[in-house]
């Protein structure tokens, strides 16, 4: 064809140099693949099967998925290991629970053991289908029967839990209403020994009109000898510093009276407040006949330190104790031509006529007293050390407590059997303060009259007022006498509302100090 080059074929050198390429080609990629592979196996050789996880847990599964028995085997002992590890779990549970029954923690604390036990075993070797059988079907037999405990104690496990966790929420709300008690206590015991400042001002306007007019005020008793030693009156015993308390429960007592003329009021009280106490039953003389006596407590001289262990260890420097207190445990001393007294408390009311306390049997005893225990409720036990050998020797634990408020003593019975010769031996024994609680005057009334009280009826004094705001309104109105035991008392602003006016209605109003030191009646 005319105009067309014709193509010529590839020279012999041109041929051979593309040959050349080719197989230079072939020859490096083998070289490499070589090289490869010994860098590959060289890496392989070189790291330990202890430091590559990841190389030893390909080789297992590998081993594994070549070895179907033994494949098997580390199945049932990884199931194995686990139960033994849910039983121990459980056998904790229980210990920690202290359940009422141990056969629980028995039961889990083999379970446990024994797949423990079965664990060490499918550890081992196997070499055949027929050693394996019996370990699978007694690891199968003991994980159903671990599952079927679990599941039957998971719920009872769940409830011994919670019931746990309430009783530790219960004694840590405990333990703070006992902190939140003693903290009450120690306030109202406070409040309750404390002087108001309205009782603080009365006595303050007493004592210095007793100074502005000494004159009128010399002869500052109602009582004269004769009606002292006459034991056909009717004679009552009141140890208090607080001129109000004593006003009231003296004006209840004449308002109530049959015969008020027969009845003779012997008042003691501290040194200071005896001007007050004079100035007030001179300026309020006794209505209706009545006889009040004033008197000190320095006036009776056989009060010493020589003689009695409580103005011993006062002078002693003892600020738990109180003089006043005590003097109910020298009644024969200081009136020692009566047969019979009563002792009155300045926290009483008196509702009903008293005359009835001195026709009481009490049939040769020392002490009437109504008695304030039922069931286990404050027994000797609650008042008393019996960890001490005077005491645990002496008195029952069981022995019924009585109440202070209201008191029959037979003088006569009282010398005789020489109680306050034994009042002074337990109370130097307890100078220390290890047989009861020397700030409360009770337990020594109920080791100087042990075996020797006679219980009255209850109607005669009702107790709680104070400090009970849930006594009933028909024990008030049938009781001849009520007390505002406790720290609530009715001429402090703690007062328990419901009973103040029982209280109150008695107080004389009519006195012009109690408006100047606005007691606020």
């Amino acid at each position: 064809m005319a105009g067309v080059r014709p193509v010529r074929p590839a020279t012999g050198f041109r041929a051979f140099f593309s040959y050349k390429v080719f197989a230079s080609a072939v020859f490096t990629l083998l070289s490499l693949a070589a090289l490869s592979a010994i860098l590959s196996s060289s890496s392989s050789s070189s790291s330990p099967p202890s430091h590559n996880t990841a190389s030893a847990a390909l080789r297992r599964r590998g081993f594994l998925a070549s070895d179907p028995l033994r494949a098997r085997l580390d199945l049932i002992y990884r199931q194995a290991a686990d139960h033994s590890a849910l039983a121990t779990a459980y056998a904790a549970y229980a210990r920690r629970l202290k359940l009422d029954s141990s056969r629980q923690l028995r039961v889990f604390q083999g379970l446990a053991a024994t797949l423990s036990d079965l664990s060490t075993r499918l550890a081992a070797p196997v070499d055949d289908e027929d050693a394996l059988r019996p370990l699978e079907k007694e690891a199968k037999d003991r994980i159903k029967l671990a599952r079927q405990l679990v599941g039957e104690s998971k719920e009872a496990f769940d409830t011994q839990l919670k019931i746990q966790k309430l009783r530790d929420t219960i004694f840590a709300v405990r333990e703070q209403l006992h902190r939140a008690k003693k903290l009450g206590a120690l306030a109202g015991s406070i409040a309750a020994g404390s002087t108001p400042k309205s009782l603080h001002c009365l006595a303050m306007r007493l004592m210095e009109e007793r100074i502005a007019h000494p004159e009128t005020y010399r002869r500052a008793t109602s009582v004269g000898p004769a009606d002292l030693a006459d034991p056909d009156l009717y004679h009552y015993a009141i140890f208090s510093d607080n001129v109000i308390a004593v006003s009231v429960l003296i004006n209840s007592a004449i308002k109530n009276a049959e015969e008020p003329s027969k009845h003779v009021f012997h008042v003691v009280t501290d040194p200071m407040y005896l001007a007050a106490m004079q100035v007030w039953f001179v300026r309020r003389s006794p209505a209706r006949g009545a006889k009040v006596e004033v008197r000190s407590v320095a006036e009776f001289g056989f009060l010493n330190s020589s003689y009695s262990p409580v103005v011993r260890m006062v002078e002693g420097g003892r600020r738990d104790l109180s003089v006043l207190d005590h003097l109910r445990f020298y009644l024969p001393e200081m009136y020692p031509q009566l047969r019979r007294i009563v002792l009155l408390e300045d926290d009483v009311v008196v509702q009903k006529d008293l005359t009835g306390l001195w026709r009481v049997d009490l049939d040769g005893m020392v002490n009437g007293a109504v008695e304030t225990c039922f069931g286990g409720f404050r027994r000797y036990s609650r008042y008393l050390n019996f960890s001490i050998p005077e005491v645990r020797d002496q008195f029952s634990p069981r022995a019924c407590a009585w109440a202070y408020g209201v008191n029959v003593f037979d003088l006569d019975a009282w010398r005789r059997e020489r109680c306050t010769d034994r009042f002074h031996q337990y109370q130097s024994l307890n100078e220390d303060g290890t047989l009861w609680n020397p700030a409360s005057v009770l337990p020594a009334g109920l080791v100087t009259f042990y075996t020797t009280t006679k219980p009255l009826d209850k109607t005669w004094h009702v107790m709680g007022l104070g400090y009970n705001p849930s006594v009933s309104p028909d024990e008030i109105r049938n009781a001849a006498v009520i007390h505002f035991d406790g720290n609530m008392k009715p001429w402090l602003d703690v007062a328990l509302n419901q009973y103040k006016h029982l209280w109150t209605k008695y107080v004389d109003t009519e006195m012009d100090f109690l408006q100047l030191c606005n007691f606020g009646i």
